[in-house]
């Protein structure tokens, strides 16, 4: 037994069919987890030091390095029940959806520093907390909402294995033969 049906063996039946039903969205929110810290490492590690005065270069480097191992563990975890798509349309649709969850992430952090320039009226301390409530909670709230009904909807959408060929393209099947 895995320790993933140890722990839902153990979980109470209301609890279970709850996080049975909603799965995907679960991986999704661990990996997006994951990946926050991943990209919080690496936006201060930037921002605080070679980028310090370009801080919204800085979170969409972090946040381009972090989608690039947010597909991989999406593809393989998240929503590897999912498809239908061959790898490389899969991959640019991820991408594109993801480049727009990066810029709707970076955009609580421009608007803050481009139009109230607060980089300037703060100090060190503050402006860490600044970057951290509009890059990381604001802006991934906003980005999270949008990829995950995105990815969903175009990158890994449902497929239904039931059908035929010609149902997946869209297509009406073909009339039985009738015997002569």
């Amino acid at each position: 037994m895995s320790f993933i049906d140890g722990l839902m063996s153990r979980t109470p039946a209301p609890i279970r069919a709850l996080s049975m039903r909603h799965h995907e969205l679960i991986k999704f929110a661990i990996i997006g987890g994951s990946m926050m810290l991943f990209d919080m490492a690496i936006f201060y590690s930037l921002s605080l030091t070679v980028l310090e005065a370009k801080p919204v270069v800085a979170k969409i480097i972090s946040g381009v390095l972090a989608t690039i191992v947010s597909y991989v563990l999406n593809r393989e975890w998240a929503f590897k029940n999912r498809g239908g798509r061959q790898t490389h349309h899969e991959a640019m649709l991820f991408f594109a959806i993801s480049g727009v969850g990066v810029v709707l992430q970076a955009a609580p952090l421009f608007v803050a520093n481009n139009l109230f320039d607060v980089r300037n009226s703060v100090d060190v301390k503050q402006l860490v907390i600044i970057d951290f409530v509009l890059g990381y909670i604001i802006g991934n709230l906003i980005q999270m909402a949008f990829r995950f009904w995105a990815l969903r909807r175009f990158a890994f959408p449902e497929t239904d294995l039931n059908s035929t060929p010609s149902d997946a393209a869209g297509l009406e099947p073909a009339p039985a033969p009738t015997p002569e």
